[in-house]
């Protein structure tokens, strides 16, 4: 059976997505404003949870269908220190918020640079690895892994953070996926209490 990675697609999307509204406000000069640092805030968290929860479960789950396939094991070695590599890039844009310092945009580009060349090894190289050797309850157990880490209180973030500026095709692609309660709490709680912390003051969900 065919995995559904839109949920991951989805994530991917919506980090490449904070860091452009970054960029654009440290270009802008406006990256100082509460919103925007709310925004940031908010995309290192979802950050943290995507990756520990990769890191600590995924690809422990996918390397052991592939221990006698060295190439893979070294995708998936790779894919770990990517994201260590993350680190220090967010750690300097943290500090340049901070200081308000002059290098604020070229870190942030720095960042989005190294995330997205990330991200797009791991869609087109992982996620096809993925495809090919873990079953739904595989997957299951995955995306089970990071509900349980954003709990009740963070789902009520994710969700519309998420869908804040989808295209409505995609949209419906993604909610589709969504258990239909929290489809249902995201209709008519959740979206109104993101859009009321009005990150990046650009919300759409």
């Amino acid at each position: 059976m065919t995995i559904d990675f839109i949920a991951m697609y989805a994530a991917h999307d919506a980090f490449r997505r904070d860091l452009e509204r970054l960029g654009k406000a440290a270009a802008d000069g406006t990256a100082d404003a509460p919103a925007v640092l709310a925004g940031w805030a908010n995309f290192r968290h979802q950050l943290h949870i995507h990756h520990s929860a990769e890191d600590s479960d995924l690809w422990p789950r996918v390397q052991r269908k592939v221990m006698d396939r060295p190439e893979d094991v070294a995708l998936l070695a790779a894919m770990e220190a990517e994201h260590a590599g993350l680190d220090p890039l967010l750690t300097a844009v943290d500090t340049a918020l901070a200081d308000r310092s002059a290098k604020l945009p070229e870190l942030v580009e720095a960042l989005a640079s190294a995330l997205d060349e990330h991200l797009g090894h791991e869609e087109e190289n992982t996620l096809p690895l993925m495809q090919e050797v873990l079953t739904e309850a595989d997957w299951r157990a995955f995306t089970g892994r990071i509900v349980e880490q954003q709990g009740l209180r963070g789902a009520a973030v994710f969700v519309p953070w998420i869908l804040d500026g989808i295209s409505p095709a995609y949209r419906a692609r993604f909610l589709k996926v969504v258990p239909p309660p929290a489809r249902i709490l995201n209709r008519l709680f959740w979206q109104a209490g993101y859009r009321r912390r009005g990150l990046w003051r650009q919300s759409a969900a």
